[in-house]
């Protein structure tokens, strides 16, 4: 990574822009100066067409106008965060902005200013950097400016893009000063703007403002659906990709694996959605092994959990458990076979009208009574589903909402979620799994050290579910299969 020349350094008066993260600028001649403000291009984009998710993104905002009415609501994106010293770590605006805006620029600010009469609804604003100056220097003396990080939408080409009035974020602070009547923030992504606000603001009314929009997720529209299945396709590729170097993560570690993953996420989305689950051997008991530094050996079984994250944001979330050499053992598939069974159950059980936990309760009878069976604890099911004594191998819930963020809607209250009932449009994993701890004295030496999970990506449709990653394979003779064919 470059970093400015810092041959000289003038007093403070002198310079066009004071202050970067890792100190004062350089020095540079008036006649540099001069010659760095003339001689550029228009770069301005005209007639552009808007994006494709601008027309839902309006449609959010109202609704989320017509539930506050007379309320000036605040939205943020986020800031960069530092990773080290004075560089960040990649930006991901928040999902709420993202949610209203499809924008995800850092350090903008979504703001619903209500007008004169309540029931006129609200003004919708922007807040954003504009295109850097070149007239003071900031363009390429700022370490954020243009020239070191990239050009960024001009305010009139960000309007045409996302349908809503863009301004200069450095008025915002004076609007927010002035601001009068209720106001609402979502906290915890942009510090300053809760500063500004501190005496406008109370905790209850945001957290009422952030479950809102967190319920108001729970429903995809067609464009989200779509953004979901195209996360899951990629994925169901990356899987294949991570099946056909298996060998050469023999010879190195989970980290071939994740880094595998990774190219195919970057390649065709955002980013991965999460940090990638690689667990080989008994790394696949823990839940949420993200270490990805164990061996990988022959014999052994792969818990791979990962999803790829869209341009749009819209992330994947799948789970296959794969024998490293290709083949399950005895016990590998006596296992495997009860989780797909667990999760057979489960996925009949998704469809509208049905409680969120019927497919966790299904799921977890299954798996109940296969531990029964197999001697494990002792029954009857019904005394072991009272006492949740099957919760020692089984562990966690049998799913969770996917959409923007992996575990979406997770600040939905419990009536709205996991109380309630499921609807079309509804996406939501269906992932159980069994876990025998390395150390766990309780069961068999040759169970020890096995986890399995199956999870894949269902949507509630109007007579029952769609299983958007229906592409991977999940009986394990056909699993085995697939593996062969990737292999040959």
């Amino acid at each position: 990574m470059t970093d400015e020349l810092t041959p000289e350094t003038p007093a403070e008066e002198e310079q066009p822009i004071k202050q970067r993260k890792n100190g004062l600028y350089p020095g540079v001649s008036d006649e540099l100066a001069a010659n760095m403000k003339s001689g550029w291009a228009d770069t301005e984009l005209r007639e552009l067409e808007p994006i494709e998710q601008a027309p839902n993104a309006a449609r959010r905002r109202a609704a989320l106008s017509a539930r506050f009415p007379g309320e000036r609501l605040v939205i943020p994106a986020g800031n960069l965060k530092t990773r080290s010293n004075d560089t960040e770590y990649s930006f991901r605006a928040s999902t709420e902005y993202v949610y209203l805006t499809g924008d995800q620029t850092d350090d903008s600010v979504l703001v619903l200013e209500p007008r004169a009469d309540a029931a006129d609804g609200h003004e919708e604003t922007i807040y954003r950097l504009p295109r850097s100056n070149r007239e003071n220097g900031e363009f390429w003396l700022n370490g954020m400016g243009e020239l070191w990080v990239g050009r960024r939408h001009s305010l009139a080409e960000s309007e045409a893009l996302l349908g809503v009035p863009c301004k200069d974020i450095r008025e915002l602070a004076d609007v927010l000063k002035e601001a009068t009547g209720p106001v609402r923030v979502v906290r915890g992504h942009d510090a300053g703007i809760e500063t500004a606000l501190t005496d406008k603001i109370t905790a209850e009314h945001d957290e009422e403002l952030r479950v809102f929009l967190s319920e108001a997720r729970a429903v995809k529209d067609a464009f989200e659906i779509g953004e979901l299945q195209k996360a899951v396709d990629s994925t169901v590729r990356g899987f294949e990709d991570v099946v056909k170097v298996l060998d050469k993560a023999e010879a190195t570690s989970e980290r071939y694996i994740e880094g595998t993953f990774f190219l195919r996420a970057r390649v065709e989305g955002n980013d991965v959605g999460y940090g990638s689950i690689c667990a080989a051997g008994p790394h696949a008991t823990t839940l949420h092994w993200v270490r990805n530094n164990g061996q990988v050996r022959s014999g052994d079984l792969l818990l791979l959990d990962a999803g790829v994250e869209t341009n749009t944001l819209y992330t994947a979330d799948v789970t296959r458990t794969l024998p490293i050499n290709g083949r399950y053992s005895d016990l590998q598939r006596k296992i495997y076979d009860a989780v797909y069974e667990a999760q057979e159950a489960g996925i009949a059980a998704v469809k509208p009208g049905a409680a969120f936990r019927d497919f966790h309760d299904a799921s977890q009878r299954v798996l109940t009574e296969k531990l029964v069976e197999w001697g494990l604890v002792e029954g009857p099911v019904e005394r072991v589903l009272e006492l949740g004594l099957q919760r020692r191998w089984t562990l966690h819930g049998t799913g969770h909402m996917l959409g923007l963020d992996v575990h979406d809607c997770a600040a939905a209250r419990t009536e709205a979620y996991v109380n309630g009932t499921l609807e079309p449009g509804m996406v939501l994993t269906v992932e159980p799994g069994l876990y025998f701890q390395a150390d766990d004295l309780t069961v068999p030496e040759e169970y020890r050290g096995l986890g399995v999970r199956i999870e894949d990506d269902l949507l509630v449709t109007e007579d029952g579910n769609r299983n958007l990653s229906a592409a991977l394979p999940r009986r394990s003779d056909e699993v085995e299969a697939w593996m062969t064919g990737l292999t040959k």
